[in-house]
């Protein structure tokens, strides 16, 4: 238990070289539950996940194929981890799964990983917006301009330019989830740049939702709180690595697995009523807003 003002360890504590990989993760992240059956309720579909080589990306891929999508998979360089999802997808749920690397901080990039979705699969249903990252810094002023535009290039820049090549291609009851944070509604001292972006892509995911609801596209958002991902493992001091999720009301970080079913809700057929609004799965804390 929590002793004086530490933090219990929840994990041994740990540390990677970005992007950090999942095999090296001690435990490895829960990604699925192999036990429970799919429904069928993206049977037909295509998707499109960004960051889907691993984390909470990982975690919803495998949950669309499992309910029947083929799925496309934009990553950076984590080859390992992007193989080994698509292995998964491709032999326990029998369905296709095409990796797409490259820098999506580059607008071109976006434009070629949508054209390649549409040149594979034909048509694309399903976009999550769901890469990020960040850099820890314990003042403004250690803030780099180079982290600075690394942070926004990645995490609302491409929302922008995947989404904007992608509604070219996007027809009625299409839908478009994006990844937010907990940190967009409470802000965090440590990662302001990256908290800035989630809030940013709060206002993105509503305005776009008024933008697209006259053509029968659906906008919404998750907004996870502390989640065991290589993002995490890769971004801080091994000792809060051990800790992380232990400030939340259920005192642990959540797995992926836990998060992928806010987004299958709302890229489903349950959520047709629902468009301009965030789940938040956070462990517990209550978010205004």
């Amino acid at each position: 238990m929590q002793k004086g003002s530490e933090k219990k360890l929840l994990r041994q504590p740990q540390k990677q070289k970005r992007p950090g990989l999942e095999k090296k993760m001690t435990p490895s992240p829960v990604f699925d539950y192999p036990g429970i059956p799919g429904n069928n309720k993206l049977k037909g579909k295509v998707a499109l996940v960004t960051g889907g080589d691993s984390g909470i990306g990982k975690a919803v891929a495998i949950l669309f194929a499992k309910e029947g999508a083929d799925i496309a998979i934009a990553y950076w360089n984590e080859h390992k981890d992007a193989k080994e999802t698509a292995r998964i997808i491709q032999q326990v749920y029998n369905k296709q799964c095409f990796l797409i690397p490259g820098n999506l901080r580059k607008e071109q990039v976006c434009k070629t990983t949508i054209s390649k979705t549409i040149k594979e699969f034909g048509r694309i249903d399903i976009l999550v917006n769901n890469a990020a990252i960040h850099y820890e810094n314990k003042t403004l002023q250690e803030l780099t301009t180079k982290e600075l535009l690394k942070t926004f290039e990645t995490n609302i820049f491409s929302f922008f330019w995947l989404t904007k090549a992608a509604l070219t291609f996007m027809k009625k009851g299409s839908c478009i989830i994006n990844t937010a944070s907990v940190t967009a509604y409470r802000g965090s001292a440590g990662l302001i740049d990256y908290a800035s972006t989630k809030g940013a892509i709060v206002s993105f995911t509503r305005s776009l939702s008024a933008s697209l609801v006259k053509k029968g596209i659906r906008v919404n958002g998750v907004a996870p709180g502390p989640i065991w991902t290589p993002l995490i493992a890769s971004s801080f001091s091994a000792k809060k690595v051990a800790q992380h999720g232990s400030d939340t009301p259920m005192a642990r970080a959540g797995e992926p697995v836990e998060i992928a079913p806010s987004y299958l809700f709302l890229a489903s057929n349950d959520a047709s009523y629902i468009t301009g609004q965030f789940i938040h799965p956070n462990g517990g804390e209550i978010i205004n807003g």
